[in-house]
Protein backbone atom coordinates (compact mmCIF):
# COMPACT_ATOMS: atom_id res chain seq x y z
CA UNK A 1 0.00 0.00 0.00
CA UNK A 2 1.43 3.43 -0.90
CA UNK A 3 1.13 5.45 1.78
CA UNK A 4 1.80 9.47 1.90
CA UNK A 5 3.21 9.94 5.56
CA UNK A 6 5.95 12.28 7.11
CA UNK A 7 6.49 14.51 10.21
CA UNK A 8 6.51 18.06 9.95
CA UNK A 9 9.68 18.72 11.96
CA UNK A 10 8.55 22.46 12.77
CA UNK A 11 5.93 22.03 14.70
CA UNK A 12 7.04 18.56 16.26
CA UNK A 13 7.79 18.34 19.88
CA UNK A 14 9.57 14.82 19.73
CA UNK A 15 6.83 13.91 22.38
CA UNK A 16 6.87 10.18 20.77
CA UNK A 17 3.59 9.58 21.59
CA UNK A 18 3.24 8.71 18.02
CA UNK A 19 6.37 5.92 18.28
CA UNK A 20 4.58 4.62 21.02
CA UNK A 21 0.93 4.11 19.73
CA UNK A 22 2.40 2.90 15.73
CA UNK A 23 1.61 -0.95 15.98
CA UNK A 24 3.32 -0.69 12.83
CA UNK A 25 6.95 0.83 14.55
CA UNK A 26 6.55 3.27 11.88
CA UNK A 27 8.05 5.97 13.60
CA UNK A 28 11.84 5.93 15.15
CA UNK A 29 12.90 7.76 17.76
CA UNK A 30 16.60 7.62 19.14
CA UNK A 31 16.11 9.33 22.29
CA UNK A 32 13.29 11.33 24.47
CA UNK A 33 13.20 14.44 22.67
CA UNK A 34 15.28 13.50 19.44
CA UNK A 35 13.67 13.82 15.68
CA UNK A 36 11.10 11.43 14.67
CA UNK A 37 11.60 9.72 11.96
CA UNK A 38 9.99 7.53 9.70
CA UNK A 39 10.30 3.87 8.28
CA UNK A 40 8.95 1.42 5.97
CA UNK A 41 5.30 4.01 5.58
CA UNK A 42 4.36 1.15 3.19
CA UNK A 43 3.44 -1.21 6.31
CA UNK A 44 1.05 1.71 7.56
CA UNK A 45 -2.15 0.05 8.32
CA UNK A 46 -4.36 3.34 8.38
CA UNK A 47 -5.52 3.12 11.94
CA UNK A 48 -5.05 6.78 12.23
CA UNK A 49 -3.07 6.00 16.10
CA UNK A 50 -0.43 8.62 15.08
CA UNK A 51 -2.72 11.79 13.62
CA UNK A 52 -5.10 11.30 16.40
CA UNK A 53 -2.34 11.13 19.25
CA UNK A 54 0.02 14.36 17.57
CA UNK A 55 -0.93 17.07 19.96
CA UNK A 56 0.45 19.75 17.35
CA UNK A 57 -0.72 18.16 14.13
CA UNK A 58 2.58 17.24 12.87
CA UNK A 59 2.30 13.67 11.75
CA UNK A 60 1.07 14.34 7.85
CA UNK A 61 -1.11 11.07 6.49
CA UNK A 62 -2.29 11.36 3.40
CA UNK A 63 -5.31 9.31 4.29
CA UNK A 64 -6.12 11.70 6.94
CA UNK A 65 -6.07 15.31 5.91
CA UNK A 66 -6.78 17.92 7.82
CA UNK A 67 -11.05 17.49 7.50
CA UNK A 68 -10.34 13.94 8.67
CA UNK A 69 -9.31 14.49 11.76
CA UNK A 70 -11.19 16.48 14.79
CA UNK A 71 -10.66 17.23 18.44
CA UNK A 72 -11.99 15.32 21.50
CA UNK A 73 -14.06 16.88 23.82
CA UNK A 74 -13.44 15.10 26.76
CA UNK A 75 -15.96 16.70 28.78
CA UNK A 76 -19.04 15.66 26.44
CA UNK A 77 -18.09 11.91 27.21
CA UNK A 78 -20.56 10.08 29.49
CA UNK A 79 -18.62 9.33 32.48
CA UNK A 80 -17.58 5.92 34.00
CA UNK A 81 -20.78 5.77 36.64
CA UNK A 82 -22.65 6.99 33.34
CA UNK A 83 -21.39 4.34 31.10
CA UNK A 84 -21.07 1.68 33.93
CA UNK A 85 -25.05 2.39 34.39
CA UNK A 86 -25.85 2.28 30.80
CA UNK A 87 -24.76 -1.39 30.35
CA UNK A 88 -26.36 -2.17 33.63
CA UNK A 89 -29.86 -1.38 31.98
CA UNK A 90 -29.08 -2.72 28.89
CA UNK A 91 -31.36 -5.32 28.35
CA UNK A 92 -32.91 -7.26 25.29
CA UNK A 93 -36.51 -6.13 24.96
CA UNK A 94 -38.33 -8.00 22.84
CA UNK A 95 -41.50 -6.17 22.91
CA UNK A 96 -41.66 -3.67 19.70
CA UNK A 97 -44.34 -1.24 19.00
CA UNK A 98 -45.50 -1.17 15.58
CA UNK A 99 -44.10 2.79 15.28
CA UNK A 100 -40.68 2.35 12.78
CA UNK A 101 -37.51 3.37 14.28
CA UNK A 102 -36.44 6.83 13.34
CA UNK A 103 -34.28 7.22 10.67
CA UNK A 104 -31.98 9.27 12.15
CA UNK A 105 -31.68 7.24 15.49
CA UNK A 106 -30.77 4.21 12.80
CA UNK A 107 -28.12 6.26 11.15
CA UNK A 108 -26.23 7.01 14.43
CA UNK A 109 -26.44 2.92 14.91
CA UNK A 110 -24.95 2.30 12.16
CA UNK A 111 -21.94 4.62 12.60
CA UNK A 112 -21.55 3.70 16.33
CA UNK A 113 -21.35 -0.14 14.45
CA UNK A 114 -19.20 1.31 11.97
CA UNK A 115 -16.85 3.17 14.82
CA UNK A 116 -15.67 -0.36 16.19
CA UNK A 117 -12.07 -1.54 16.10
CA UNK A 118 -11.40 -3.77 13.34
CA UNK A 119 -8.33 -7.10 13.06
CA UNK A 120 -5.31 -5.30 11.51
CA UNK A 121 -7.57 -2.06 11.08
CA UNK A 122 -9.04 -3.75 7.36
CA UNK A 123 -12.64 -2.59 8.09
CA UNK A 124 -13.82 -5.09 5.93
CA UNK A 125 -17.36 -5.27 8.03
CA UNK A 126 -20.21 -3.87 6.07
CA UNK A 127 -24.42 -3.40 7.10
CA UNK A 128 -27.21 -4.46 5.55
CA UNK A 129 -29.87 -2.52 7.20
CA UNK A 130 -33.80 -3.86 6.54
CA UNK A 131 -36.98 -1.93 7.18
CA UNK A 132 -39.09 -3.43 4.43
CA UNK A 133 -41.56 -5.47 5.99
CA UNK A 134 -41.86 -7.82 3.19
CA UNK A 135 -38.21 -8.51 3.68
CA UNK A 136 -38.27 -9.12 7.28
CA UNK A 137 -40.96 -11.82 6.69
CA UNK A 138 -38.79 -13.31 4.13
CA UNK A 139 -35.71 -13.39 7.32
CA UNK A 140 -38.19 -15.08 9.23
CA UNK A 141 -39.64 -17.51 6.84
CA UNK A 142 -36.33 -18.33 6.18
CA UNK A 143 -34.78 -19.19 9.56
CA UNK A 144 -38.25 -21.51 10.93
CA UNK A 145 -37.22 -23.23 7.38
CA UNK A 146 -33.81 -23.92 8.46
CA UNK A 147 -34.96 -24.96 11.60
CA UNK A 148 -37.92 -27.42 10.23
CA UNK A 149 -35.01 -28.88 7.68
CA UNK A 150 -32.74 -29.34 10.91
CA UNK A 151 -35.87 -31.15 12.74
CA UNK A 152 -36.52 -33.39 9.82
CA UNK A 153 -32.75 -33.94 9.90
CA UNK A 154 -32.70 -35.03 13.41
CA UNK A 155 -35.86 -36.89 12.99
CA UNK A 156 -35.07 -38.74 10.64
CA UNK A 157 -34.61 -42.64 11.28
CA UNK A 158 -32.06 -43.60 9.41
CA UNK A 159 -29.94 -41.25 10.08
CA UNK A 160 -30.74 -40.39 13.98
CA UNK A 161 -28.20 -42.95 14.87
CA UNK A 162 -25.54 -41.51 13.61
CA UNK A 163 -26.31 -37.94 14.09
CA UNK A 164 -26.65 -38.99 18.16
CA UNK A 165 -23.33 -39.65 17.88
CA UNK A 166 -22.28 -37.17 15.67
CA UNK A 167 -24.21 -34.04 17.42
CA UNK A 168 -25.80 -35.56 20.18
CA UNK A 169 -26.09 -31.96 22.04
CA UNK A 170 -28.20 -30.56 19.26
CA UNK A 171 -30.89 -33.25 20.06
CA UNK A 172 -31.76 -30.84 23.60
CA UNK A 173 -32.42 -27.95 21.33
CA UNK A 174 -35.48 -29.77 19.50
CA UNK A 175 -38.36 -28.86 21.83
CA UNK A 176 -37.09 -25.23 20.79
CA UNK A 177 -37.25 -25.88 17.27
CA UNK A 178 -40.92 -27.59 17.89
CA UNK A 179 -42.29 -24.38 19.29
CA UNK A 180 -40.67 -22.18 17.16
CA UNK A 181 -42.01 -23.21 13.91
CA UNK A 182 -45.36 -24.28 15.74
CA UNK A 183 -46.16 -21.06 16.78
CA UNK A 184 -44.89 -19.49 13.03
CA UNK A 185 -47.65 -21.93 11.87
CA UNK A 186 -50.34 -20.59 13.94
CA UNK A 187 -48.99 -16.51 12.45
CA UNK A 188 -46.92 -15.94 15.59
CA UNK A 189 -42.95 -14.96 15.09
CA UNK A 190 -40.62 -15.78 17.73
CA UNK A 191 -37.94 -15.48 15.16
CA UNK A 192 -38.44 -10.96 14.94
CA UNK A 193 -40.75 -10.54 17.34
CA UNK A 194 -42.25 -7.89 15.40
CA UNK A 195 -39.15 -5.91 14.30
CA UNK A 196 -39.68 -2.72 12.42
CA UNK A 197 -35.66 -3.43 11.50
CA UNK A 198 -32.99 -5.43 11.11
CA UNK A 199 -29.48 -4.67 11.21
CA UNK A 200 -27.34 -7.53 9.55
CA UNK A 201 -23.61 -7.41 9.92
CA UNK A 202 -21.33 -9.16 7.59
CA UNK A 203 -18.15 -9.20 6.57
CA UNK A 204 -16.42 -10.86 2.62
CA UNK A 205 -16.22 -14.46 2.93
CA UNK A 206 -12.94 -15.44 3.63
CA UNK A 207 -12.10 -12.81 6.38
CA UNK A 208 -10.20 -14.19 9.00
CA UNK A 209 -11.84 -12.03 12.02
CA UNK A 210 -14.85 -11.25 10.47
CA UNK A 211 -16.97 -13.01 12.75
CA UNK A 212 -14.83 -10.95 15.80
CA UNK A 213 -15.15 -7.62 13.94
CA UNK A 214 -18.65 -8.07 13.27
CA UNK A 215 -19.66 -8.64 16.95
CA UNK A 216 -17.49 -6.08 18.31
CA UNK A 217 -19.71 -3.79 15.98
CA UNK A 218 -22.56 -5.18 16.97
CA UNK A 219 -21.93 -3.85 20.78
CA UNK A 220 -21.60 -0.86 19.32
CA UNK A 221 -24.73 -0.72 17.70
CA UNK A 222 -26.19 -2.54 20.81
CA UNK A 223 -25.05 0.38 23.29
CA UNK A 224 -26.22 3.24 21.06
CA UNK A 225 -29.64 1.52 20.53
CA UNK A 226 -29.61 1.50 24.38
CA UNK A 227 -28.79 5.35 24.80
CA UNK A 228 -31.49 6.11 22.05
CA UNK A 229 -34.22 4.47 23.73
CA UNK A 230 -34.66 1.71 20.61
CA UNK A 231 -35.58 -1.67 21.97
CA UNK A 232 -32.89 -4.45 20.57
CA UNK A 233 -31.78 -7.77 20.77
CA UNK A 234 -29.57 -10.30 18.97
CA UNK A 235 -30.89 -12.27 16.32
CA UNK A 236 -29.36 -15.40 17.55
CA UNK A 237 -31.82 -17.67 15.36
CA UNK A 238 -30.98 -15.55 12.61
CA UNK A 239 -27.78 -16.24 12.13
CA UNK A 240 -27.74 -19.46 13.34
CA UNK A 241 -30.01 -20.35 10.29
CA UNK A 242 -27.85 -18.76 7.91
CA UNK A 243 -24.49 -20.54 9.09
CA UNK A 244 -26.89 -23.72 8.61
CA UNK A 245 -27.85 -22.89 5.46
CA UNK A 246 -25.07 -22.04 3.64
CA UNK A 247 -25.17 -18.66 1.78
CA UNK A 248 -29.05 -19.30 1.94
CA UNK A 249 -29.77 -15.79 3.34
CA UNK A 250 -26.62 -14.12 2.17
CA UNK A 251 -27.91 -14.69 -1.35
CA UNK A 252 -31.76 -13.93 -0.38
CA UNK A 253 -30.65 -10.34 0.31
CA UNK A 254 -28.48 -10.03 -1.55
CA UNK A 255 -25.53 -9.69 0.28
CA UNK A 256 -22.11 -10.30 -1.02
CA UNK A 257 -19.94 -12.28 2.06
CA UNK A 258 -21.06 -14.30 5.20
CA UNK A 259 -23.74 -12.79 7.86
CA UNK A 260 -22.09 -13.10 11.38
CA UNK A 261 -24.36 -10.78 14.14
CA UNK A 262 -27.82 -8.90 13.85
CA UNK A 263 -29.72 -7.05 15.78
CA UNK A 264 -33.65 -6.74 15.68
CA UNK A 265 -34.95 -3.55 16.89
CA UNK A 266 -38.06 -1.51 16.92
CA UNK A 267 -39.84 1.14 19.49
CA UNK A 268 -40.17 -0.37 22.90
CA UNK A 269 -43.41 -0.97 24.16
CA UNK A 270 -41.87 0.03 27.84
CA UNK A 271 -38.62 0.66 29.21
CA UNK A 272 -37.66 -1.54 31.93
CA UNK A 273 -37.67 0.21 35.09
CA UNK A 274 -35.30 -2.16 37.16
CA UNK A 275 -31.99 -3.62 36.33
CA UNK A 276 -31.33 -7.32 38.29
CA UNK A 277 -27.40 -8.35 38.91
CA UNK A 278 -26.06 -10.93 37.11
CA UNK A 279 -23.90 -14.08 39.03
CA UNK A 280 -20.44 -13.10 40.19
CA UNK A 281 -18.25 -12.53 37.93
CA UNK A 282 -15.31 -15.18 37.80
CA UNK A 283 -12.36 -13.26 37.47
CA UNK A 284 -8.73 -14.93 37.75
CA UNK A 285 -5.59 -12.97 38.14
CA UNK A 286 -2.44 -14.03 37.35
Amino acid sequence: MEVSLSIDDETCIRCGRCVRVCPSVIFTQAAPKRPVGVQHPNTCIVCGHCVAACPTGSVRHGDFPEGKVHPVDRGGLPSPAQMLALCRSRRSNRAFTSFPVPERALGMIVEAAHRAPTASNLQQVAFTLVTDPDTLRRITAFTVEAFASVVRKLENPLLKPLLKVLVGGAYKYLPNFHRLIGEYGEGRDLILRGATAVLLIHTPDGSRFGCQDSNLAYQNASLMAESLGVSQFYTGFVCSAAGQAGHGLEKLLGIDGKIHAGMAMGMPAFRFPNYVDRREVELRRL
